[in-house]
């Protein structure tokens, strides 16, 4: 499992320009159930998403497809990590 922070590099005014192909991204690997949940920081600086892809590999690749990524709206942070203890249903997201 990844969580993917991301951090905006441009102004509000872009990352508002790209907003609508981003979330077209994030609704596609929705559906694909590699993302858990997604969301802007607070303060709005950038966004977050749990991602429930196989390997870094994936991670990358998903990533590279974002119109974010694509139009440097963005950097991303990566971080790898195996969840141990959790919520009641989240196991569901566990063990692919």
């Amino acid at each position: 499992m990844f969580i993917l922070v991301l951090k905006y590099i441009k102004s509000l005014d872009e990352v508002e320009k790209e907003l609508k192909s981003h979330i077209k991204h994030l609704e596609k690997y929705y559906s694909l159930q590699k993302f858990i949940c997604s969301g802007r920081r607070n303060p709005r600086v950038g966004g977050v998403i749990i991602c429930n892809a196989k390997n870094m590999e994936e991670v990358k690749t998903i990533i590279k497809e974002d119109p974010f990524y694509i139009n440097e709206i963005a950097e991303y942070e990566i971080t790898e990590f195996s969840p141990t203890k959790y919520a009641d249903g989240f196991e569901r997201f566990i063990g692919e």
